[in-house]
């Protein structure tokens, strides 16, 4: 397949009228100041978007969680309903049609931060993994990768409480049950298996040296400040401290918001090699704070970004977001470049997708076509696309050489049907 790119983002900036040669779902060829060829796809064209950071069942959540005005203990609360009621069956038809909704907003990968494992009651099914089965189908169904984190989750608080009501269906029989589980799940073509640690709440400090060196490993970092003094008070030091005493940091490792951090925190992320996966829209929408991007970037660390509850899933946000939380912050504009939101926005890597998130030869052929010409991107620099596009902007989507969105419509399924049938439920 041959495709044509009048703007296309290729080694960190705009090139034009490009041709781009597909092989066996690899870029074959990538040929820039080329004669138009091949299937046109209009816009700008980008390297497939990657959701590092993604919880499927939270979209359930969206727009119903402001009734009182809200605060981030009535949403757990409502969270906490959801989760009680999802079944392997039910799962399926909602991640399926969430990840449907990824795939139009340009999303090639996501890492499914999934704790979801048993029965209500903590039961596990006759298959153990029905659950994470349940989203590796539904992503093969809309035609992005999935990186199931599989977190492990033991405890409710940083003192090793037990885990009580609708929790009990997060935990496993402590390490040794949780890795004999993990051990029966499958890798497949679409889909790879990682670890999460929930965070230093649910899992003892006694259980994370055994967890070092684990790739792709994920873990919810310093989200509240409620966390860093519980933490703190139980092993008298910061949670990053205590995961680096722990051997969990390092370059195979991703801090999930990584929002309320010291001068030292930061240095020891940056210093050990972790990655760091911010979720502005989310750390907005449960006012945890705004995290330290461009502190965390200049001590080295690699940025990527999440949808996380899905209040919105648009990577173009959480992209813009970076910056402009920055800018709130700061009083100051400009802590990134277009160049630096985009490398955060495709960062596949930390989901251990390295062959892709670049267009490039020899690596994955994941392609998205922004519209140039909508009423929010008409006149805009190709270069400066990620200030003013959206989600809704996206009209083509390629992720393994397979074209998986087609003039802004999913080619496998309607995903606003999907997402309508799988929500009530």
């Amino acid at each position: 397949m041959t495709y044509f790119a009048e703007h296309a983002w290729v080694g960190g900036a705009v090139a034009r009228n490009v041709r781009i040669e597909v092989g066996d779902g690899r870029f074959t060829a990538v040929t820039p100041d080329s004669a138009p060829g091949g299937t046109r796809l209009p816009g700008l064209v980008l390297p497939g978007l990657a959701n590092a950071h993604s919880h499927a069942f939270h979209r359930a959540l969206r727009g119903r969680t402001h009734g009182d005005r809200g605060s981030f203990w009535t949403w757990r609360e409502l969270m906490y309903s959801v989760a009680g009621r999802l079944d392997p069956d039910s799962y399926f038809d909602l991640a399926r049609a969430v990840y449907g909704e990824m795939a139009l907003a340009g999303i090639t990968c996501v890492g499914e931060f999934h704790y979801l494992h048993h029965g209500p009651d903590g039961t596990p099914y006759d298959d153990p993994n029905a659950m994470g089965g349940a989203l590796i189908e539904a992503a093969r169904e809309a035609g992005i990768r999935i990186t199931l984190l599989d977190t492990l989750y033991l405890t409710s608080s940083v003192d090793g409480k037990p885990l009580e009501g609708v929790q009990r269906r997060f935990g496993d029989r402590g390490l040794d049950g949780w890795e004999d589980r993990v051990a029966a799940l499958r890798p497949a073509p679409h889909a790879l298996i990682g670890t999460a640690v929930h965070s230093v709440r649910a899992v003892p400090a006694r259980f994370l040296t055994g967890l070092a060196g684990r790739a792709p490993l994920h873990v919810h970092l310093s989200e509240q400040r409620a966390e860093n003094d519980q933490c703190r008070a139980v092993h008298g030091c910061t949670p990053t401290e205590l995961l680096l005493r722990h051997g969990i940091l390092g370059p195979g490792t991703t801090a999930v918001h990584a929002t309320h951090l010291t001068d030292a925190d930061v240095k020891a992320l940056g210093g050990s090699g972790t990655n760091v996966c911010l979720c502005p829209s989310t750390e907005r929408d449960l006012a945890d704070g705004i995290g330290r991007g461009r502190d965390l970037a200049d001590a080295g660390v690699a940025l990527s970004l999440g949808s996380d509850s899905q209040a919105v899933i648009d990577l173009f946000e959480e992209a813009r977001g970076v910056e402009l939380d920055e800018r709130l912050a700061t009083e100051r504009r400009g802590h990134f470049s277009p160049a630096e939101l985009l490398a955060a926005a495709t960062a596949h890597g930390s989901l251990g997708w390295a062959d892709a998130g670049r267009i490039a030869v020899g690596d994955r052929a994941d392609l998205v076509a922004v519209s140039l010409d909508s009423v929010r991107t008409a006149g805009v620099d190709p270069a400066g696309a990620v200030f003013a596009a959206t989600a809704a902007d996206v009209t083509h989507v390629v992720a393994d050489g397979r074209l998986i969105v087609d003039g802004g419509r999913h080619t496998g399924f309607d995903v606003a049907a999907a997402l309508r049938k799988a929500l009530p439920r």
